[in-house]
C-alpha cells in the first residue's frame, strides 16, 4: 500500500496521515460491506492484513455529513466506473473525509486514484468487488 499512499500524497498534495486516514475509511467500509473472501481479495492487492489494519486504525470516526460532500461522494462512484443509481454506503464517509480536511474536489480524485490502483492490481475481479461496496 506504500505505492498507493505515495500516489495519493503526490496526486492530491495531501500528507501521509490524510492518505492513510482516507484509505482507512474506505477499508472500514469495505470490511463492513463485504464477505470475508472479497475483503481478503482487496487486502491482497494492498499489501496484506497488517498494512490494512494500520490504515483502518488511522481512520477518523465517520459521521453523516450532507452538504456539498454528498455530490463529491457521488463523483467517487463515477470515477470508479460504478453506476449505483445513488450514493449507497459512501454517504456515511463524508464526515470522515471532512475530518481529514480532504475537500470536495479531492474526495473524487481520492476515489479515482484508489480505484485505478486496485483495478490495475486486481483487474476485473476487484472492479466487481468495488461495485458491491458502492451498491450497498
Amino acid at each position: 500500500m506504500d505505492e498507493l499512499i505515495k500516489n495519493l500524497t503526490q496526486g492530491l498534495n495531501i500528507n501521509a496521515n490524510q492518505a492513510n486516514g482516507g484509505m482507512g475509511l474506505l477499508l472500514n467500509l469495505a470490511k463492513e460491506k463485504l464477505n470475508g473472501s472479497d475483503f481478503s481479495s482487496i487486502l491482497k492487492h494492498l499489501g496484506g492484513e497488517t498494512v490494512a489494519q494500520n490504515a483502518m486504525a488511522a481512520a477518523p470516526a465517520t459521521a453523516s455529513n450532507g452538504g456539498g460532500l454528498m455530490g463529491a461522494l457521488g463523483s467517487i462512484t463515477s470515477a470508479l466506473g460504478v453506476n449505483t443509481g445513488g450514493l449507497g454506503a459512501l454517504a456515511q464517509l463524508a464526515g470522515g473525509f471532512n475530518s481529514l480536511n480532504i475537500d470536495q474536489a479531492m474526495i473524487a480524485k481520492f476515489g479515482q486514484i484508489v480505484g485505478n490502483y486496485l483495478q490495475e492490481k486486481g483487474g476485473s475481479e476487484v472492479k466487481s468487488i468495488l461495485e458491491k461496496i458502492m451498491k450497498s
